[in-house]
């Protein structure tokens, strides 16, 4: 109960506009992921992280778990998105640079009414890595309250995800590169 009140008095001094720190926790909803803060931390999954699926545009459906010991790149995505333009070359050249070690997978949740423009998109970018549909519980799981894209989640060799970036910039490209580096390089 005393934790109750503590917690109501600094809602209500944050609300009074009150210079106190952020809380720790709200409810149910993890404000990290493997102790990494996020200010849109995702929800609790509604099912397995490695059984959250996606299904390739030639109609496959693929798994998290299917990756097992391979860092895994899960971009979101639209054609109409600025920033995806932006990510996009990069994103290919970070699986250049690490091959095998690296899946990449672009994940389109432009709707759609922008699915037809996937192919001249692919074309005109040169796209050469899978793309794919995911499932609405792994959307839900990775956006949490964040809409934005390009989202970006970076998963380590057993399966866990170590990063989420949302956007693309000069300073998001170095959080990129250091967060694949650092991951891929953990064996």
């Amino acid at each position: 109960m005393k934790l109750k009140s503590i917690g109501i008095g600094c809602l209500a001094l944050m609300i009074a506009g009150c210079g106190a720190a952020p809380p720790v926790s709200v409810g149910s909803k993890p404000v990290s992921i493997n102790d990494q803060p996020l200010k849109d931390a995702p929800t609790r999954p509604l099912k397995p992280i490695a059984e959250m699926n996606w299904t390739t545009f030639e109609g496959k459906v693929q798994k998290l778990k299917d990756f097992n010991n391979k860092v895994v790149i899960l971009d979101f995505w639209a054609t109409y998105c600025p920033p995806c333009i932006e990510e996009i070359p990069h994103l290919m050249d970070l699986k250049a640079k690490y091959g095998d070690d690296l899946v990449l997978i672009g994940l389109h949740v432009g709707g759609e009414e922008d699915r037809p423009k996937v192919p001249e998109f692919v074309e005109r970018l040169k796209i050469n890595y899978p793309l794919a549909t995911p499932e609405d519980p792994l959307t839900s799981y990775i956006f949490g309250q964040e809409t934005a894209i390009p989202q970006t989640a970076i998963f380590d060799r057993s399966g866990r995800l170590v990063k989420k970036i949302v956007g693309f910039s000069p300073e998001i490209k170095k959080e990129l590169d250091e967060t694949v580096e650092k991951t891929v390089s953990q064996r």
